[in-house]
């Protein structure tokens, strides 16, 4: 059964529309001012955390790590490199291992080399202490100017090659040892030793060889060095960074 509404008063198009648009503007302008008293609020609550809380969360909040993420590498992973978070109250978890240390310290060491083809790095720890007794790059003999002798690795005599100058940075490491003896001590080198520095490694009682770059492993003399290293019972291996890259950047910690 069909109810009869009762019918509206007639009104103008004009008097319909004077109506309606203030009331329009009039919700709008309520509504922008309780948006803004709402933003006002928030921006004056308090936006830091009680000790509490800050405790429970601060393992879960990402640090800030400087300069530019030091160490850029697997995001899963932790980032390796100074940080500077003043609401931690527990130590930080992305410190840099031992074995990445003394590797970034032989890395650290090879850009002081004047070869411009290969820059190698070496520095040897006691493992009892974690103490570096000696660090060493290649490069010409003390006393040679680097400009004296050729830098080349080929040429029409092999005089006039580096080879028959430079020394290897394990050599200059061993020869630049800071205690009485190396016995047990341990190498980091930024490449695999050849065979000529797999001997000296031996007689100076260095027990423990690791290495960064395996690129000449295949060749004879490195594996000449590995099968004295078998021989002599010196344990080799190679070290797998935690990480990429390490970034030092003064500038950004000025």
């Amino acid at each position: 059964m069909a109810v009869a509404l009762p019918a509206l008063p007639a009104r103008p198009l004009h008097a319909l529309l004077k109506w309606l648009v203030p009331a329009i503007a009039t919700a709008s302008v309520i509504a922008l001012a309780r948006r803004v008293r709402r933003r006002q609020a928030a921006r004056l609550a308090p936006s830091t955390p009680s000790a509490k809380a800050a405790c429970a969360h601060c393992s879960e909040r990402p640090v800030q790590l400087t300069p530019r993420k030091a160490l850029l590498g697997d995001l899963e992973r932790a980032f390796i490199g100074l940080s500077k978070d003043p609401t931690a109250c527990v130590k930080r978890e992305c410190y840099i291992g031992w074995h990445d240390y003394f590797m970034s310290v032989a890395m650290l060491s090879a850009f002081r080399s004047k070869d411009p083809n290969r820059q190698v790095g070496a520095c040897i720890v006691d493992p009892k202490t974690q103490r570096i007794v000696g660090i060493g790059y290649n490069g010409f003999p003390i006393g040679i100017n680097d400009d004296s002798l050729p830098w080349a690795r080929s040429a029409t005599s092999w005089l006039d090659t580096k080879y028959p100058y430079v020394c290897h940075a394990e050599v200059n490491a061993i020869l630049n040892k800071n205690c009485e003896s190396l016995a047990g001590c341990r190498m980091y080198v930024t490449l695999h030793p050849c065979n000529e520095c797999a001997k000296l490694i031996i007689q100076s009682r260095i027990s423990e060889v690791v290495f960064f770059s395996g690129a000449h492993r295949g060749e004879e003399s490195m594996q000449a060095s590995r099968k004295m290293f078998k021989l002599a019972g010196i344990k080799m291996w190679q070290h797998r960074p935690s990480s990429a890259r390490i970034v030092l950047d003064f500038e950004d910690e000025q």
